[in-house]
């Protein structure tokens, strides 16, 4: 055992042991497998499909072959791993929707923009695209180096001569060990127009480069947001850009719109796309789609996504860049291989590589045809030679016994070279004709011409670039297109409130959850006792119980009666579009648990975030809290207030800290008192006693008492009074309060108190949807608190009031005709 041991076993150290095969392995991904040549543009399993094709003779002049033959080929002779890996990078080159200029030309089924995978390599066939010629032109004249194979069989190259810059052409990515590339594809033109400045320029500044070189060109078009990430990737090599679908609104008819996607970001999955929209309308995320197809066809992309005629089409179609694929970014890290090492390069770093292989390239191609010219020459010399002496040459050869004796007979009597003498030897007896002898000549002389142009090549830097600047500007006449991608200005620069008009807005809540959007103008004012206009339709058993003079671009705060809180901007509110609109389910639009509604809604904005939320229960306790705890409501909701058992909030207002508030009950009842005696407190506390309730009784209205303004109480059935401030008394909290209102059969209870002004006006809404609005001023100012005041609203039989808002008529307004304010 101690001999086996000894023998067969050699101890090591772990530790050497791990470092030493990990960085073995780290490297051969990096070089070998992961990672492009910044020279080629190519990982060597390209590489070797594109050289396996060339020997194979599957150029793009052939018929095409089976795919599982080149497969075959290039695991046999050049790349010892699965077949599936070359595979699905043959795949790759002949995807258009994949690779910008495609070097394999596919036969048959290679997969889809929607995530299809190609048909087997037995089903599919493929040669080479005419532009993967100009990558593998000149190989057979000693142009690069090459290397044995895996089992040293064979010679393969270390790299491709590659006549276009494929690397910043078609892109490259890959992950290797401890580091990834993804290099996005470029315009040919523009990437062949850039190199030719830097060879007119080799010190050009990369704002000049990027005159020529605009950005990436992705072979799925779309657009790419703004200039900043581009400028970033070239100048560092690594940089961040913002893609955005290409998509157009298209009006329908009955006033409904469309989306329309015709281009989306490079390498997204369309039909995940499309799946993602439709789980995004189905959660209420996206509200407004009421269809969604996918008519794309051999003429090219186009999904529609339909909408209802309420939903901004614009509003609609930011929000899908913002929670789709509809808008990706794509990470620059533009790693390559220089040299044998991994190096993150700058654009003009990549493309002066590029073009010292080309110089390289173009040398070495020189140098071979100007030795193979020489050698030519050397023979045309010695067959004019023995042309000049055919008759001793003849001679000489009839005089020998073998070919060898004539050979060194004609070296020895010609002074001739081996090489020239076998080649007269072989001479046919046609080539001593006058004709033959002036083709020889004239080939000479061609040589003598060709042997002088490569000699002067080799020895001047400035002509072999004049080559490649040349043979640059001939690709791009033969392969370049027109750029598919659009840069267009940057995100940042937009906002969707640009497109939002800041208009007075009316937003209005029923009992059964029902909100909606109209504008301002739409309820003309009224005289007092008018019946008023159709404000919405409501269900059966519904009734509208809250009214808010709002603008578009205004935040607004959703209290629940629950004690919760949520934020949404006007314009996200569905605009109705007639007023007879019910308008959509607030569940909708705010993420509401069971049995939780609406029942107070405030507009923050241009509000002081030191100001008070004033809020109020049903059993009569108070609450005051700074503004600024509520800024930031979550998507989820916040706890506005701790709630008893039973208990709903009923009210919240906006407060200084120092006013006077009045709370008012449906029976009639009143108490007024100071904000002071009710201390701040956190968002998540219960409150104290505010008003002490009768049994049957509960809070339905409570507001700030301001100087110069009045206090105005509207029943349900349509009666209501001012009365001045100073009618209330100022008393401690929790008191019973005082008589201020007159309820008899004819007023019915209280729906709603408001503390006005006389340059305001009235909001009034019944719940059966009728909407009256009439000035304040109206309304007569009553001296006693126990009465009942006038009619201001005619109702219909079994018709209530529901709420009550009020405006303030500023100058726009007062300069519009009430009359136009409304048609119908």
């Amino acid at each position: 055992m101690d001999e086996f041991q000894s023998d067969k076993v050699l101890p090591v150290c772990l530790e050497n042991e791990m470092q030493t095969s990990y960085i073995d392995y780290a490297m051969s991904v990096i070089i070998t497998r992961a990672l492009p040549d910044v020279r080629d543009g190519m990982k060597p399993v390209h590489r070797r499909i594109l050289y396996a094709m060339h020997e194979a003779g599957m150029t793009s002049n052939k018929p095409y072959k089976k795919s599982a033959r080149i497969v075959g080929e290039v695991l046999g002779k050049y790349h010892p791993h699965g077949d599936s890996s070359v595979y699905d990078a043959t795949v790759r080159l002949a995807q258009n929707f994949s690779t910008r200029y495609l070097l394999v030309d596919g036969h048959g089924n290679f997969g889809s923009v929607d995530g299809d995978s190609a048909a087997a390599m037995r089903y599919t066939e493929v040669r080479m695209s005419k532009i993967a010629g100009e990558m593998l032109e000149d190989i057979d004249k000693e142009t690069v180096d090459f290397m044995p194979n895996y089992d040293g069989s064979l010679q393969e190259p270390v790299v491709l001569p590659s006549k276009i810059p494929n690397l910043l052409v078609n892109g490259s990515a890959g992950i290797a060990v401890g580091m990834a590339t993804n290099i996005p594809p470029h315009n040919l033109g523009e990437v062949i127009d850039g190199c030719v400045l830097l060879i007119d320029n080799p010190e050009a500044p990369l704002e000049e480069i990027m005159t020529k070189i605009k950005g990436p060109d992705f072979p799925t078009g779309a657009q790419i947001m703004g200039r900043d990430g581009i400028i970033k990737a070239y100048s560092t090599g690594r940089g961040s850009i913002k893609m955005r679908s290409c998509a157009e609104v298209e009006p329908m008819g009955k006033g409904k719109n469309r989306i329309v996607v015709t281009e989306i970001p490079y390498q997204v999955n369309k039909a995940r796309v499309i799946e993602n929209i439709a789980e995004l309308s189905r959660n209420k995320e996206i509200d407004g789609i009421t269809a969604l197809r996918d008519e794309s066809d051999r003429k090219g992309m186009r999904i529609v996504i339909e909408l209802r005629a309420d939903v901004n089409p614009d509003i609609t179609l930011n929000k899908l860049y913002k929670h789709t694929q509809l808008q990706e970014t794509f990470g620059v890290i533009m790693l390559a291989l220089v040299d044998g090492h991994p190096r993150v390069l700058t654009l003009k770093e990549v493309l002066t590589y590029y073009l010292a292989h080309q110089k390289t390239v173009i040398t070495r191609r020189s140098k071979f045809e100007l030795d193979k010219a020489l050698a030519r020459a050397h023979i045309l010399e010695g067959l004019l030679i023995a042309l000049d002496h055919i008759d001793e040459v003849i001679k000489t050869i009839r005089a020998s016994q073998t070919d060898e004796i004539a050979k060194t007979a004609l070296m020895g009597n010609f002074g001739l070279s081996e090489k020239q003498s076998i080649a007269i030897l072989d001479m046919r007896l046609r080539r001593l004709t006058g004709l033959e002898r002036e083709k020889i000549e004239a080939e000479y002389k061609e040589l003598e011409e060709r042997i002088a142009y490569l000699r002067s090549v080799l020895a001047d830097e400035q002509k072999v670039m004049e080559i490649v600047k040349e043979e640059l500007l001939d690709a791009k006449k033969r392969f370049a297109d027109k750029r598919r991608t659009q840069i267009v200005g940057a995100i940042s620069d937009f906002e969707i409130e640009d497109m939002i008009p800041d208009e007075r807005m009316v937003l209005t809540l029923t009992r059964r959850g029902y909100i909606k959007r109209m504008n301002a103008n739409v309820y003309r004012t009224q005289n007092k006792g008018g019946r008023g206009i159709k404000g919405m339709s409501t269900k059966d058993e519904d009734a509208v119980n809250h009214l808010l003079y709002t603008s578009a671009l205004h935040t607004v705060l959703f209290f629940t009666n629950l004690g919760r809180v949520y934020r949404l901007k006007t314009y996200e509110i569905p605009e109705a579009n007639t007023r007879n609109s019910k308008g959509v389910a607030a569940v909708n639009l705010l993420p509401l648990g069971h049995h939780e509604k609406v029942n107070a809604l405030i507009d923050i904005d241009q509000v002081d975030p030191t100001m008070n939320l004033f809020m109020v229960t049903e059993k009569g306790l108070v609450k005051r809290t700074v503004l600024h705890e509520f800024r930031n409501v979550r998507r989820n909701g916040l706890i506005a207030i701790s709630l008893m058992d039973g208990d709903k909030l009923a009210k919240v207002l906006l407060t200084k800290g120092d006013q006077n508030i009045i709370l008012a009950t449906k029976l009639g009842m009143a108490i007024c008192f100071k904000e002071e005696d009710v201390r701040l407190m956190g968002r998540n506390t219960r409150g104290v006693r505010g008003i002490t309730l009768a049994k049957s009784d509960m809070v339905i209205g409570a507001d700030v008492l301001e100087p110069g303004c009045q206090a105005l109480t509207i029943s349900e059935e349509g009666f209501g009074k001012r009365n001045n401030i100073d009618a209330y008394k100022v008393q401690l909290r929790g008191g019973k309060g005082v008589k201020n209102f007159k309820i008899t059969h004819k007023t019915g209870d209280i729906v709603g108190v408001e503390v006005v002004r006389a340059d305001q006006e009235l909001i009034l809404i019944t719940t059966n949807g009728i909407v009256i609005r009439t000035d304040i001023e109206s309304i007569g100012i009553k001296k006693g608190r126990n009465t009942s005041g006038v009619k201001i609203q005619k109702l219909e039989e079994n018709d209530k009031v529901a709420a009550l808002d009020t405006i303030t008529v500023d100058g726009a307004e007062d300069d519009t005709q009430p009359e136009n304010l409304f048609k119908g």
